[in-house]
């Protein structure tokens, strides 16, 4: 009790306060600019905390670690691009929902979707970070190989209306994913002696390419609405704020369901939120009465999603508090930032740092009602982008995309990669085919690809995969969605094909 209220006195403190509120901010803004990740928004807050003491400067992080899994929403919901790569999802109903007259709405079912995700992780955080982070580090090669074979099963869900394109997009995904140098030894690979290709395709240039620059590619498409001052989004910014959090909190078993599902994707070392975003809108749409409603628009679609990636932030803490793993790039970050101020993180953690610890969860807490407070106030904001005209705004995100392109690796080839890879996603949208799947695909192909060469380098006996327990589960469970999934497409085949013929 004396280490809780210890630490409660220290994150509620005025000046920490103040500076988590602006951390948030940060977090929030970074975020909604495509290119501009939530890691990037860490890293450059790092050196602003070394002066702070240990919980302050860890809060200040939080918060924008926080703030930053809300912010891609933005982007997502109002341009139909996603702001961070844990927001891919998010565009498949937020952008058609706005589209459809409701902005307000959309970006409203977003945030309490991201504010009740945090929430639920915080508290699984709390009560059940020992033994989750036990499991979690229990998975060998041949458990995250599993894993992700589990999580590419999401592709039949994905494809759209035609199977046979969604899986064609999906390889040009895995295609990507393997151009440049190899993951293991490094030697380069499919560059064709292309020197732009050498270093390989970075995702979040693929990432801003496929969904960013062809979007923007398809504004353009119609010279007469640009001319005439036409906005990206037409309709009311009216939103009813409470309306929405009831509207959320009437799907109960969605909202639970796909944040306990981030919680455990964050808990698993490398996995993340760009993961825990797809896999819930899975379930979700696997989960509901009226899947073939999911990328129109639906509410279900947006808390699935956004409550499943904000929840990856309490998630991943499960290992770095009670193990000393980071689950994330951000977490390392985190880790590190803990280590320059003398803290040695692993499992005497909360033994021998009590107050730290459990400031660590009050800062969740407190990041998570500043996240949602700050949104609620400047959603207003927000939704003045839909009256600006496509003359103006298609421009200016162009340059931030191609700003966030270059400032990854300070490479000019990177904003070539991009212009090829944005006409690549327009042509592939204008032949109906789902961008979604080749998104996926170069997210899991490189995970898949490692943890595979990993696990055959210890064991070169590939039965290994079936003998060990989780390994075998998680195989039969993708066994079991792939079919689940034919079946699914059969039957709404045979419903879409019933009609004509009568």
């Amino acid at each position: 009790m004396d280490d809780f209220l210890l630490g409660l006195v220290q994150v509620l403190a005025p000046d920490t306060l103040l500076y988590m509120a602006f951390g948030s901010l940060a977090g929030i803004i970074a975020a909604a600019i495509p290119g501009f990740t939530v890691t990037m928004a860490i890293v450059l807050t790092l050196p602003l905390t070394f002066t702070m003491p240990p919980l302050q400067g860890i809060s200040v992080m939080l918060s924008v670690y926080v703030g930053g899994y809300t912010g891609g929403l933005i982007s997502a919901a109002l341009l139909g691009i996603p702001g961070t790569p844990s927001s891919v999802a998010t565009t498949f109903d937020a952008f058609p929902m706005a589209r459809n007259g409701e902005p307000g709405r959309a970006l409203s079912l977003g945030i309490w979707a991201s504010f009740f995700g945090t929430i639920v992780s915080t508290l699984v955080l709390i009560v059940a970070a020992p033994p989750l982070a036990v499991i979690a580090v229990r998975l060998g090669p041949w458990e995250y190989f599993s894993l992700i074979v589990f999580a590419l099963t999401i592709v039949a869900s994905l494809v759209g209306a035609s199977l046979l394109r969604g899986l064609i997009a999906g390889v040009i995904g895995l295609a990507i994913a393997v151009i440049g140098p190899d993951p293991m030894m490094g030697r380069p690979r499919f560059t064709f002696d292309i020197e732009m290709l050498a270093p390989g395709l970075p995702f979040l240039v693929v990432l801003i390419g496929i969904f960013a620059i062809s979007q923007l590619m398809s504004e353009l498409e119609n010279p007469a609405a640009v001319k005439e001052d036409a906005a990206l989004i037409s309709g009311r910014i009216d939103f009813h704020t409470w309306t929405v959090m009831k509207e959320v909190l009437a799907r109960p078993g969605n909202l639970v369901r796909s944040s306990l599902l981030g919680v455990f994707v964050g808990a698993v070392p490398g996995a993340g939120g760009s993961i825990a975003n797809l896999l819930t809108y899975d379930q979700a749409k696997r989960a509901s009465k009226t899947p073939e409603k999911f990328g129109t628009g639906i509410a279900d679609g947006v808390v699935a999603s956004e409550a499943g990636n904000s929840a990856t932030s309490g998630g991943g803490l499960i290992p770095l508090i009670a193990l000393g793993i980071p689950g994330s790039a951000v977490d390392a970050i985190l880790m590190g930032s803990l280590m320059v101020h003398g803290i040695s993180v692993g499992p005497r953690l909360i033994m021998e740092h009590g107050d730290l610890v459990y400031g660590m969860f009050i800062a969740m807490v407190v990041a998570s009602l500043m996240m949602l407070i700050i949104c609620l106030t400047t959603m207003r904001f927000f939704l003045r982008v839909t009256e600006i005209p496509k003359f103006v705004i298609v421009p200016v995100v162009t340059a931030f995309c191609v700003v966030g392109a270059f400032a990854l690796n300070n490479r000019i080839t990177d904003v070539y990669l991009l212009g090829f890879v944005g006409l690549l996603g327009y042509v592939l949208k204008k032949l109906d085919y789902p961008l979604a799947p080749l998104v996926l695909g170069v997210i899991l192909g490189p995970i898949a690809e490692t943890n595979l060469r990993r696990a055959l380098m210890s064991d070169a006996d590939w039965t290994t995969f079936f003998t060990r327990p989780i390994s075998a589960f998680l195989l039969i469970a993708a066994v079991l969605s792939i079919a689940w999934s034919a079946r699914a497409y059969m039957k709404g085949r045979k419903s879409m094909l019933a009609p004509s013929q009568s």
